[in-house]
């Protein structure tokens, strides 16, 4: 399997000179199973990048998951070039909404109405399907099996497990640790920790094992204190993660939009020294764009 990572930046792209070493596209992963599968994970203004990339190999045939709907996971879909060539196929995969009652189709159906966007979604030339999935419900695409797994954020958001040839990834997208919203002595604080208890569970064992784990670790511990509830999650959070499901290799992602690269490296390695033992044999890296893993 090889992955690349085309935008690791969260909620808003941010260019500039402080932000080049990391790089200010929002979330796109790209994905290469053994026999050449093309899987997209998420369609963040990163996709225009790797949609630039992808012109030499037309005609393709492009697996894109979508973990959520919110901006900064969707709004580069309108400028992936290959929806516009005939000969193409594109196949998007992701939650069904139950806020708007839509399944992933709204997704190029609300972005490129004529108020947002000059080109309708009719008018696109390649083949377009849409696939609403199920947390839970696995499905193959050329030789890699995808598994969704229901993760906690304010709208539904889809973790994805890959394995190919006993080769495995997994990426949250956006993700925030479990919060009891009862407070201690609460009659219903009891039911619902266990009830969390349960979901994380379920959530370390979905990454079991995983060769790679890819996670959002938007905050620090004191910054995570104020935005409790927006979703997302922090270094500590991710490496725990990371070390209760036995992964390999963590790379932290979904950059804060108003760290510089700078900025970004200092709070990684603050959050690597107050984490040292539960870090302990695991691969720890900032995401960036451009960093290519093959294994």
């Amino acid at each position: 399997m090889k992955l690349r990572f085309w935008g690791v930046r969260g909620s808003i792209p941010t260019p500039g000179p402080e932000t080049v070493r990391y790089g200010g596209n929002t979330t796109c992963l790209e994905v290469r199973t053994d026999d050449g599968t093309l899987i997209l994970l998420d369609g963040g203004t990163g996709i225009h990048r790797a949609a630039l990339n992808l012109l030499r190999e037309m005609p393709i045939r492009a697996n894109i998951f979508l973990t959520h709907t919110h901006w900064d996971h969707i709004q580069g879909l309108p400028f992936f070039i290959p929806i516009f060539v005939p000969g193409n196929r594109v196949t998007l995969y992701g939650p069904f909404d139950p806020v708007s009652g839509s399944g992933v189709e709204q997704v190029m159906e609300v972005q490129m109405q004529y108020s947002f966007f000059p080109v309708r979604e009719a008018e696109l030339r390649a083949n377009m399907d849409y696939r609403v999935l199920k947390p839970g419900v696995s499905v193959s695409v050329g030789d890699a099996t995808i598994t969704p797994v229901l993760l906690s954020h304010p709208v539904v958001n889809y973790g994805y497990r890959i394995e190919c040839n006993g080769k495995s990834m997994f990426f949250t997208g956006d993700h925030e640790p479990h919060t009891n919203i009862y407070a201690p002595g609460d009659e219903a604080h009891a039911a619902y920790e266990e009830m969390l208890v349960r979901q994380r569970s379920e959530i370390v064992s979905a990454m079991a094992g995983v060769d790679v784990l890819v996670a959002d670790s938007s905050y620090t511990p004191e910054e995570y204190a104020t935005k409790v509830g927006w979703g997302h999650g922090t270094y500590d959070s991710s490496i725990g993660l990371a070390a209760a499901a036995g992964a390999k290799t963590l790379f932290c992602t979904h950059h804060e939009p108003t760290r510089s690269d700078d900025a970004l490296e200092a709070v990684f390695a603050a959050a690597l020294a107050r984490n040292r033992a539960a870090a302990a044999g695991i691969d720890i890296r900032l995401a960036a764009e451009g960093v290519v893993l093959e294994w």
